[in-house]
């Protein structure tokens, strides 16, 4: 490294750490530093690795069984390997068989989806539905979990129009990117049927703490999406999150967990 390289680094470096985007790489001749490179190979490996290793659902029941709202009832889709998930994402969204759920009177029903990153939901499936639990426990009755594999977004209107709920909540592994292979979004429908489009949710991305949304912060959304809906009598495009407004009226700070 020559002596008029060392500023560029050094003006680099402060901002790299505001950001997982890939910023500032540098070169080494024409091409980037073997560093930059070996780090971007791992990435997407991670990506990969995200998409096609499967749920451990028997772990993850586990876990969520401790949150405390009942065993949950494991499901899956139409698709019979994770290969075929990948090439047949109208299978992902078609149940395979829901008749171990049982019907409830309940308002607000959980599906954990693995979706497209089975990892996120390993990774904070767990603590996300704690938080909202604590939230939501407290105004809203709530039916025990469902966990679903091979899963798309739209799986979740099946499985909670068996529920029996009244909004449903899915938490499902997001696609992997370079910077995040375990990022969890979550995907609101009140007065879940079959037939309901992406225009009929309301969904909260990104949440992957300690760099992405908090669970707790990601909660409180959700806990104001719910009460805006009922209110509303329906979720989706004319349903709009105020959590940022009503905080700031409220003289509140929300800051990531």
């Amino acid at each position: 490294m020559t002596e008029d390289q060392a500023p560029i680094l050094d003006f680099w470096g402060p901002l790299r750490k505001t950001t997982q985007s890939r910023i500032g790489l540098g070169r080494a001749g024409d091409s980037l530093p073997t560093k930059r490179v070996l780090e971007f190979k791992a990435a997407h490996a991670a990506a990969r690795d995200a998409v096609h290793e499967p749920l451990d659902s028997e772990t993850l029941a586990s876990r969520v069984e401790g949150v405390g709202i009942g065993a949950p009832v494991v499901v899956a889709s139409s698709v019979s390997t994770r290969s075929e998930y990948l090439r047949r994402p109208d299978l992902g969204r078609q149940p395979a068989d829901l008749s171990a759920i049982s019907s409830s009177d309940k308002e607000i029903g959980f599906i954990l989806a693995d979706g497209l990153s089975p990892r996120a939901l390993m990774d904070h499936g767990e603590q996300l539905l704690s938080a909202l639990v604590t939230l939501l426990g407290e105004r809203y009755s709530i039916a025990p979990p469902v966990i679903a594999t091979n899963a798309r977004v739209a799986l979740g209107d099946h499985i909670a129009a068996a529920m029996g709920v009244q909004t449903a909540i899915v938490l499902i592994g997001e696609r992997p990117g370079l910077s995040v292979a375990d990022s969890v979004g979550i995907y609101l429908t009140h007065l879940p049927r079959v037939g309901r489009t992406d225009a009929d949710r309301n969904c909260i991305s990104n949440v992957h703490p300690p760099e992405g949304l908090g669970y707790e912060q990601a909660a409180r959304v959700v806990l104001g999406l719910v009460a805006g809906a009922r209110q509303l009598g329906r979720s989706g495009v004319d349903l709009k999150d105020t959590s940022r407004a009503d905080a700031v009226a409220s003289g509140e700070v929300l800051t990531l967990d």
